[in-house]
């Protein structure tokens, strides 16, 4: 028979590990670092824990919106004339009973802390941590003129190789008439330049 002991050590080993475990299930994907990123992680984290992490995203990607194209958004949140205080109660009355509480507790968070001017980064490092979670590999092709289906299907298809296997790969295309022809390829971190114009300056390089 168990001893009392026993028992609560043995009470207090499973409680530790299933927190283990519940904590596990809601770490970011990624190992990012700096200010951005400890916002990111503690939104992920909690978004996690109320599963309302698409929610959050979409809110977040609303709202920089608003940052980026709406002057009066914009100097809101930089402005330092503006008390934290003012600050704090503003984005309340803004986003109270209009976004999920981990968006609401986010902002106000930026607001007391002087930092709201940085919501935009902290939404793109949070925007990075979904697409690690959902497998998604971003891609780019850039070429001198705009790819017709055929031959985006084709370098798709040449690319297979190079993206793990089951990635959901987001594939996006855009113009440099500068490159001359040929291909510039960026996989992640990865960058392939197929162009002619960089083949023009190894010749000229070598030539040299």
């Amino acid at each position: 028979m168990l001893s009392n002991a026993s028992i609560l050590r043995k009470a207090a080993t499973t409680a530790i590990r299933r927190s283990m475990a519940t904590e596990a299930a809601h770490k970011p994907p990624l190992n990012l670092y700096g200010l951005n990123a400890r916002y990111a992680n503690a939104t992920y984290i909690a978004a996690s824990k109320s599963n309302t992490l698409d929610q959050v995203e979409s809110e977040l990607l609303a709202i920089k919106n608003s940052a980026t194209t709406s002057k009066a958004f914009s100097s809101f949140l930089e402005n330092p004339l503006i008390s934290r205080d003012d600050k704090t109660k503003n984005v309340e009355d803004m986003l109270k009973g209009k976004t999920s509480s981990v968006t609401l507790n986010l902002m106000t968070v930026l607001a007391g802390n002087a930092r709201l001017s940085s919501i935009v980064g902290i939404t793109d490092t949070f925007i990075q941590l979904m697409k690690a979670k959902r497998g998604e590999v971003e891609a780019t092709i850039i070429s001198a003129e705009p790819l017709n289906k055929t031959m985006t299907a084709a370098v798709q298809d040449a690319m297979k190789s190079q993206f793990p296997t089951g990635a959901k790969v987001v594939l996006k295309s855009e113009v440099d008439p500068s490159i001359l022809g040929g291909l510039q390829i960026q996989i992640g971190d990865k960058f392939l330049d197929l162009s002619v114009g960089s083949r023009i300056e190894e010749v000229g390089r070598t030539a040299v």
